[in-house]
């Protein structure tokens, strides 16, 4: 996996995106897909995707999402960056999910009340691949 250098693009009919190497904020507003606005913010210190001006995943600090496909019951992305990264998706609320890092599965959690489920990864030495379950 690599830093993508258009920093939200359409790969595999999913999405990928962010970038944490840079210093400086970049964004993009308005990025059309499978119908849906998408709007993005990155950089070093945090990323934000946002679907139709909803979060839908937010990672501090910043990181690099690979492929990231939301469909039903089933989340999974490729994450990379340079340090322990705190993940925070919006879900369904009050739901349990089951959280897998390279295909070992870490957690059965619950989702709060609003619909947060968060999880950290260590992402400074190795990409890490993620999927998340409705159970």
């Amino acid at each position: 996996m690599a830093v993508i250098k258009e920093i939200i693009k359409i790969e595999d009919n999913c999405l990928s995106f962010g970038n944490y190497l840079v210093a400086a904020k970049q964004k993009v507003n308005n990025f059309q897909f499978n119908g849906d606005q998408y709007n993005l913010r990155t950089h070093d210190v945090i990323t934000r995707l946002e679907k139709n001006d909803k979060m839908i995943l937010e990672t501090v600090p910043g990181s690099t999402i690979h492929k990231f496909n939301f469909s039903g019951d089933i989340i999974s992305f490729g994450a990379e960056g340079f340090e322990n990264t705190q993940i925070t998706l919006d879900l369904e609320p009050n739901q349990n999910y089951k959280l897998e890092v390279d295909n070992t599965v870490l957690s059965t959690s619950k989702s709060n009340s609003f619909g947060k489920f968060s999880f950290s990864l260590n992402l400074k030495s190795d990409p890490k691949s993620v999927l998340i379950k409705k159970v």
